[in-house]
Formats: C-alpha cells, structure tokens, sequence
C-alpha cells in the first residue's frame, strides 16, 4: 500500500505580499489559549519586542516567509473579552482598531503610544478547542471589528482525546471565516494557518455580520440611529456595530469618551439605553451578555457531537509523543542524533576497514622514486582518499539523513531544535546539514545552500566549517583517545559546541538583516521509496565527483612534490612562529598543519611521518596533543570545503570563512594552551 503524503502548496497569487505590501497579522487570544506558541513555531531569530501604551503590556513581532510571501506577525497580550473592558483589554482593543494612529476621542490620553504599531490587516484568533464554547464568544466579539479575521482551532488533539469532534467545515461556514485545526506545541497546521492568512489577506475576507438576536436589534434602533451622526463616526473611527455594542453594555470608557466629546448626545443616549431596557427580563447590559452567551452555545452545540476518545493510528500518536512533545520531544531528537553518531563512528569505521583502507595499504607499498611515479602515485592517493570518504562515510551517512526526511521524522526533528537554533541566529531547519556535517563538510554545506538563503545561508554554511567531520572526528579519537582519554576527547567536542555557538551568535550579528521566521512544515509520516532515497543521496553528493575529486587529486600532488624537493624543512622553518612560538608544538609539525587543508584524513599519517613514530606519547606532552587537536579542530576542514564555499557563498564570503576559521583555530588553540599549562603550574 502507498502512504499519501500531504504537502501544504502555497498558489502565487500576484502581486506578491512582500516588503511594503506584506500584511500585519496579529495573534489574538485568550490567555494560555496557545497563540504565543503559534508565535514561537513561526518566529524568527530576529524578534522585537515593544510595550503597548498605558497598562497594556507587551507585544513581540518579526517577519514570517510563507512561501514567496512574507507577512508582519504580531504577537498581542492575551483578552479574555470586550465586555466591560479591564484597563488592560482597553489598550489591546485600541491598538486592534488604530495601531498608533489614534483617533480624535483618544488623543487627550496620558499615555500615547511609544512605537509605531500599524493596525492589523488580519487577525488570528487562536482558539482553544477544549473550551471552544468561551473561545466562540469572543470570535463573536471579534467579528464586530470588520476585520479579516482567520480562526485557528487549537489543542484538536487534546479535544478528541476527551471525545469531543468538531465540524469545522461547519464552524468555518457559521463564522464566514477560515477555521484551520492546529496542535501549535507539535507543529501541526501553522503553514496551512499561515496559508489561509494570506488568502484572507488579499480576499479582505471579514466574518459574516454576527448581530444579537432580534428582539436586541429591534430594542437598539433608536440608539442604533443616534449613533449614525458622521461627526461621530470620524471622532471615534470604530465600527458602528462595535460602538453600539460598547454603549449599549454601558462601557465605562466609550461612554466617558462620549461625554467628553459629544456632550450633547448623552441625555438622548442614556434615554435610548433605558427605553430599549424596557420590556427585556434583566438590564441591557446583562441581556446582551446573556445573548451573546446562547448565541457561542447555540453554534458550539451545531458544531460539535460527543464520541468515544480517538485513538487515531497508535504508532502514529505515539511517535508524535516522542519527537514533538514540548517537554521530552528532544529525546527523539538525541535518538536521531545517536543514530547518526552510531553510522559515523561504526558502520562507517567498518566499511571503511573493508574498503579504503586495503586500498591505501595497498598503495603504501608503492615508493617511486622518479618524479614520474611519484605523481603516479599521488594520483592514487588522491583516488583512494576518495573513496575513503564517499563510500564509507557520505553515502551511507546521507542516505540515512534522507530516509529520515523522506519518513517526515527529520522535520519534526528540525521543529523541535528550532528554538535552540534561534539562539545562534539560525532556523530548525539547518539540523539535517549540520548532521551531514558530521559525516562530511561538503555536503553539508551543498544541503545547506539547498534549504536556506541569504543571511542564514552565509551563517549556516560558515558554522558548519566548525562541526567535526568524520576525518576530523577520527582523528581526535585515534589520538585523543589513546593519549588524553574520554575527558580529553569529550572536553574538545564541547568546546566545538560552545565555540560554533558564541560564533553563530556573532556571525548573526555581522550579517544581520531582521531575518524572517520560516514555518517547520509537519508532513505525514511516509515509508521511504528507494527511487527517491538514491536520487536524493546522489544529488547531495554528486559535488563530491565535480568539485572534489580533482581537489583531492591535486592537493595529493603538490604535497607529493614538496616531499619530493625535499622542501618539508622550509616549510617549518617558515611556520616556527605558529608551531613552536604560539601553539608550542614541534616545529617538525608545521607541514602537517599547512597541508592538513588539502586532505585532512591524511594529517595523521603526516604526524606519525614528520615524528619517525607512531607512539607520539614520548614525544608529546597531554598539553601539546591537546592543543594540535583544538587547532586541526577548528582549522580550514580541506581544500574541498573551501570550493564548495566559492560555490555557494562567492569569492569575498568564502575567503572570509577561511580567515575565520584560521583566525580562529589560532586564537582558540593558543588560549587553550595558555590556560592548560598555567593550571599545570599551578597544580
């Protein structure tokens, strides 16, 4: 049977809603209704956060990608309802219909607005599906504002666990609005969310008229009438509808602001209100509550039919639980990211034992002696360190990364992981390249490229030159392992983690552009067709034959070369100040670290050959070893990275990314060496 997988496509619609055109979307809610997780799921790393006028809190806002669309979302305190209006709903109802724009009635107030805050095009109500009855009321409050208004219905999930189902087919009909079922903490539903914003964007798609019932608008007509005066209208820019309502509940502030400015229309208004409370069983004020009260009833009980719990596709929900869930969800993403470590550090090693390896001994047994042989025989170490790194490494690390998108688990992994990624200036969705990265930084960056763009492109790309590949990762275990220990090899790879962190942060800042908040997509959970696997694992690493085989070809040919003139002692001599002065190295090590830039995998050979040992332990001290390996960490990954770089970033970013991670490596490895040896004296 083949799985259907559902996509969420975005239609072009021109003219696309994008730098000035794009709409101001507020969320709109009450309180823990789940409107700022909806605001989390789609943010950006870039959030601004400004204070309302007066006691109306705060509000954070940044700009979404939807498709080739952009909108402006807004984040607004919560409001439980406009009915008899707290100080606090006050201000939000008054940035909801003026922004910072304040009408004539509103511009006597002692607090005025701080930040420029355009009114909102469109409004999100989110919705909490298990106490939809409330939440309907103040949809119904809402509709008054004559603004294009999308519901999203939240907590679905939770809804139908408890048995209750909801038409929402029906719902959407009974409001004139879209209603899109979400399960913000999971994910589910924001681009289709975010898709129904756009199109009520353009539409203008305002909720059908929701008046009270009839016996309420025919006791209103008279104040209804009064309130058709033009001089009113321009005073108050308040829809007619929501101005009847607010005086006929007898809100404190319309009616002072009444007083104030049309103090001749009190005495006709007060009479209006007391006329149309005649004849009605309780006061206006408490009539209208009331109705409005049935009417959210009337249309919850046409919505809605109790059932038995659903219990859905078991497999299904349970691996939601394990990869979306706010609190444990990342257990599922340390899963993934073993699972990763255990292709690397394992079947990788294994295939490599059984494959490459041979090979280079193989070729180890060749020592020309003609210049002629001796290019011969880069030319093989070029191929062999090829396959050294395609077959046992690219291919089955890539391979599994798209098995894990094409079953929809990468992308909840990448949902998850997005808020840790906005601490460093990026998005969820660059997790898979910086796990590629673990295998090869080539790819990575080619899959970078691939899934993100401007800015965060430039950073991600520039970040990933930092992740450990798996020649780098061998390295620092072959070594690290055997002379320093797990506390030697697992202090480097948490530095790693908090220098791409601090880095990330910085490189954010240098290319900051209010980057917008892309939408992690949840799709269907699928089972993998191999057609799709080996076509999408073959064009993460077809820049592996294009750009990197004649790279690894020639870096084997010029170190050739200079071994072959015998220019290694320049070479040292040259790079003394680094080696011996900064990093406190041999200077037999300098060729190993200029070179290690065109074949990292063979730095190690070159250790053991510029030392005449394989037991470096009598050589080197646990400061040294750990010092060259911070450097080799951080230094430039191979010659191969750096073209690929040229590809993707350019001639000017790409070169900046070699000074970077030069720059850094040096610094870094130098204070490490520093401190190392100061807490030796000490100790």
């Amino acid at each position: 049977m083949n799985t259907i997988v559902r996509k969420t496509v975005i239609p072009l619609r021109g003219p696309l809603l994008r730098g000035q055109r794009r709409p101001r979307v507020a969320l709109i809610g009450r309180l823990r209704a789940g409107k700022s997780t909806i605001f989390e799921a789609a943010s950006s790393p870039a959030v601004g956060h400004e204070r309302l006028a007066g006691l109306g809190g705060s509000y954070q806002e940044c700009v979404v990608e939807v498709g080739l669309d952009q909108i402006s979302l807004v984040d607004l305190p919560s409001i439980g309802s406009l009915h008899h209006l707290s100080e606090h709903d006050r201000v939000v109802l008054m940035y909801l219909l003026w922004g910072d724009c304040w009408p004539p009635i509103a511009r006597h107030e002692d607090q005025q607005p701080v930040a420029a805050f355009s009114a909102p095009d469109v409004l999100i109500h989110v919705v909490d599906a298990t106490s939809l009855e409330r939440d309907l009321e103040l949809s119904l409050e809402l509709s008054l504002l004559g603004r294009p208004m999308v519901i999203a219905l939240n907590r679905l999930d939770e809804a139908r666990d408890k048995g209750l189902f909801i038409n929402v087919a029906m719902l959407s009909e009974r409001l004139g609005v879209a209603v899109v079922p979400t399960i913000a903490h999971m994910g589910k539903g924001i681009m289709e969310l975010f898709a129904a914003v756009l199109e009520a964007a353009r539409a203008r798609q305002c909720p059908k008229p929701q008046p009270p019932s009839a016996h309420i608008v025919s006791s209103l007509a008279t104040l209804n009438s009064l309130l058709a005066d033009p001089q009113v209208e321009i005073a108050f820019q308040v829809p007619r509808p929501l101005l009847l309502a607010q005086l006929a509940e007898n809100d404190d502030y319309f009616l002072g602001e009444l007083r104030t400015h049309f103090p001749a229309l009190i005495a006709p208004v007060v009479a209006a209100r007391e006329a149309a409370e005649t004849g009605l069983p309780r006061p206006l004020s408490e009539e209208l509550h009331a109705d409005r009260h049935h009417r959210a009833a009337l249309l919850f009980e046409s919505v809605t039919s109790p059932r038995g719990p659903d219990t859905g596709t078991p497999w299904k929900r349970w691996l939601d639980e394990l990869f979306l869930h706010p609190r444990w969800g990342l257990l599922g993403s340390l899963g993934v990211f073993a699972a990763v470590l255990f292709v690397v550090f394992e079947i990788s090693t294994s295939i490599d034992a059984i494959s490459s390896a041979p090979l280079g001994a193989w070729v180890q047994e060749w020592q020309p002696a003609s210049l002629r042989g001796v290019l011969g025989r880069a030319i093989a170490d070029g191929l062999v360190g090829l396959i050294g790194i395609v077959l046992p490494y690219m291919l089955p690390l890539v391979l599994l990364l798209v098995a894990l998108e094409e079953s929809g688990i990468m992308h909840r992994v990448a949902f998850v992981v997005d808020r840790g990624f906005h601490r460093i200036g990026l998005h969820g969705g660059v997790a898979v390249p910086f796990l590629i990265g673990l295998g090869c930084n080539v790819p990575a960056i080619s899959a970078a490229a691939a899934t993100s763009s401007g800015r965060e492109r430039l950073v991600a790309a520039m970040l990933i030159t930092f992740v450990p590949c798996s020649a780098r990762s061998a390295i620092i275990l072959a070594l690290g392992g055997k002379y320093l220990g797990s506390v030697g090899v697992l202090a480097i790879f948490l530095l790693t983690l908090v220098v791409i962190a601090v880095l990330g942060r910085l490189l954010a800042r240098r290319f900051a552009d209010n980057a917008p908040g892309l939408i992690q997509e949840i799709p269907s959970y699928s089972l993998p067709h191999w057609d799709k696997l080996w076509r999408k694992t073959w064009e993460r690493t077809s820049d592996i034959v294009t750009i990197v085989t004649p790279l690894l070809v020639l870096g084997s040919v010029v170190l050739a070369l200079l071994n072959h003139f015998g220019a290694d002692d320049i070479i040292n001599t040259a790079l003394t100040p680094i080696t011996h002065w900064w990093l406190g190295l041999p200077v037999v090590l300098g060729v190993p670290i200029l070179f290690g830039v065109l074949r990292k995998e063979l730095s190690l050979l070159m250790i053991y050959q510029a030392l005449g040992t394989q037991d470096i332990g009598p050589l080197l001290d646990g400061v040294q070893i750990f010092t060259f390996l911070v450097f080799l960490t951080f230094y430039v990954p191979c010659l191969s990275t750096f073209a690929v770089m040229l590809k993707v970033l350019g001639r000017r970013e790409a070169w900046f990314s070699v000074a970077l991670s030069v720059g850094g490596a040096l610094l870094i490895s130098g204070l490490v060496r520093i401190l190392l040896e100061l807490a030796r004296a000490v100790g």
